[in-house]
C-alpha cells in the first residue's frame, strides 16, 4: 500500500466524522441519548483514526521524503480562498481537540448540564472542522490538483 492513498482516506475518515456528528444531533433534538452516545463516540473514534492517519502521512513526508505538506498554488485567484478555509480549519482543529476531551468526559461523569453547554460550542466547531477537513481534500487534490 503506498502512502499516497493517504489523503483520501483522510477525507472519506472527515467525512464520515461529520455524518456521525449531524446523526449525533439529530439523535440528541429527538431525545434518542443511547443513538446520540454512539454517533458522538464513534465521531471521536473516527477522528482519532484520522488523526493518526494524518501525522502518519505528514511524518512520512518530512522524514523519509524530506518534503513539506502540497502547496496550493494554481489558480493564483483562488489561492487566497483555499488559505483562508485551509488556515481557520488548522486553528480551529487545534482548539477543538480539548474542547472534545472536556465535552465527552462531561456526559460520561453524567454532567449533563455542563456537557450541554460545552456541547453548543464544540459541536459547531468540530462540525466546521470535519466538513473543511474534506473541502481541503477536494480542492487541492481533485478540483484543483496541484502538479
Amino acid at each position: 500500500m503506498s502512502i499516497y492513498v493517504l489523503p483520501p482516506v483522510n477525507a472519506s475518515l472527515n467525512a464520515l466524522s461529520a455524518i456521525f456528528l449531524a446523526a449525533g444531533y439529530i439523535f440528541i433534538r429527538k431525545k434518542n441519548i443511547a443513538a446520540h452516545r454512539f454517533c458522538m463516540i464513534s465521531a471521536f473514534c473516527v477522528s482519532a483514526v484520522f488523526l493518526g492517519c494524518y501525522l502518519t502521512y505528514h511524518t512520512y513526508l518530512a522524514v523519509e521524503l524530506h518534503r513539506g505538506p502540497t502547496r496550493f498554488l494554481d489558480p493564483a485567484w483562488f489561492r487566497p480562498i483555499y488559505l483562508t478555509i485551509l488556515l481557520t480549519h488548522t486553528i480551529l482543529a487545534v482548539v477543538i481537540v480539548p474542547m472534545i476531551f472536556i465535552t465527552i468526559s462531561r456526559a460520561l461523569r453524567e454532567r449533563f448540564d455542563q456537557h450541554k453547554r460545552i456541547a453548543r460550542w464544540t459541536w459547531p466547531l468540530w462540525m466546521y472542522v470535519s466538513v473543511t477537513g474534506v473541502i481541503v481534500y477536494l480542492l487541492l487534490y481533485q478540483i484543483f490538483p496541484q502538479k
